[in-house]
């Protein structure tokens, strides 16, 4: 079936809500963010006219990334916010209006319900789909706030180990800006507790101006912040999920534990 050429309301009934909240209430002072954790797309989209197979592939969401979000929330007792939709549907980390927020092709895959798009398509993706996942980040910071807490914020993603006919030899991507207080020990204790191989802002880098949630929503508030890129074939299964979770687990702990950790701070 071809995709739908548009529709005034996109999210039907039976479609899951535009992100999940769990933990809520959870006591630790860290959020745990995940732009990409869902290859869902809405039921009047009709698959964006690719197959599961593509879907289900790195170009549709962060493999690994929303189990892994998961299981740290549980360990930690930290509330989380995961995007509900695929990337391909809109792409939570983007600015609006470029043209990886709502990609016609993505590492060689033509996207077909997303070319040709009218703004009314594209805007009705924004509002069911993108905004309220960011309300959603922006609320749970709000209570932060309102509690007096400067949480630490930990956006939680994944990278292909192949891409561009390249391969990406680190386990893990540590990406940061200017703040260094979360990025800078935990790239040492990745290394030495764990012997990984860590890319330090690799295989992106947080210093282009690509990311949208961390800038939107946390730097300005001065709140220490990382961005994790786990490469895809170590999360891919329960069990290296579960061993990635020991690895972060450990080497955050120390860094965690530091009240001086707590307080905004502005880097510029």
């Amino acid at each position: 079936m071809a995709p739908q050429a548009g529709c005034a309301t996109l999210l039907q009934a039976g479609d899951p809500p535009p992100f999940t909240v769990l933990n809520p209430l959870g006591r630790a002072k860290v959020l745990l963010i995940c732009d990409h954790a869902s290859r869902a797309v809405p039921k009047a989209l009709n698959s964006l006219g690719l197959n599961e197979a593509d879907l289900a592939k790195h170009v549709g969401w962060d493999i690994g990334a929303a189990a892994l979000t998961q299981e740290l929330s549980r360990r930690w007792d930290a509330p989380a916010i995961l995007s509900s939709y695929s990337r391909l549907v809109v792409d939570c980390n983007r600015v609006l209006g470029e043209p990886t927020s709502m990609p016609a092709v993505s590492d060689g895959i033509a996207v077909p319900a997303n070319q040709n798009m009218t703004d009314e398509q594209a805007a009705a993706r924004a509002a069911e789909c993108y905004w309220p996942y960011h309300a959603a980040v922006t609320a749970a910071l709000d209570r932060f706030a309102a509690a007096g807490v400067a949480p630490a914020v930990i956006s939680m993603h994944s990278f292909t180990p192949r891409m561009n006919e390249a391969d990406r030899p680190w386990h893990v991507g540590v990406l940061w800006d200017q703040d260094p207080r979360l990025p800078v020990p935990l790239i040492a204790n990745l290394a030495r507790l764990h012997g990984l191989t860590v890319g330090d802002n690799e295989p992106y880098s947080a210093r282009d101006p690509h990311g949208f949630t961390l800038r939107h929503h946390v730097m300005p508030r001065g709140l220490p912040n990382v961005l994790l890129e786990m490469r895809q074939d170590e999360v891919a299964t329960d069990e290296g999920v579960l061993r990635y979770a020991d690895f972060l687990e450990t080497a955050f702990a120390p860094i965690l534990a530091d009240p001086a950790l707590y307080r905004p701070a502005m880097y510029l």
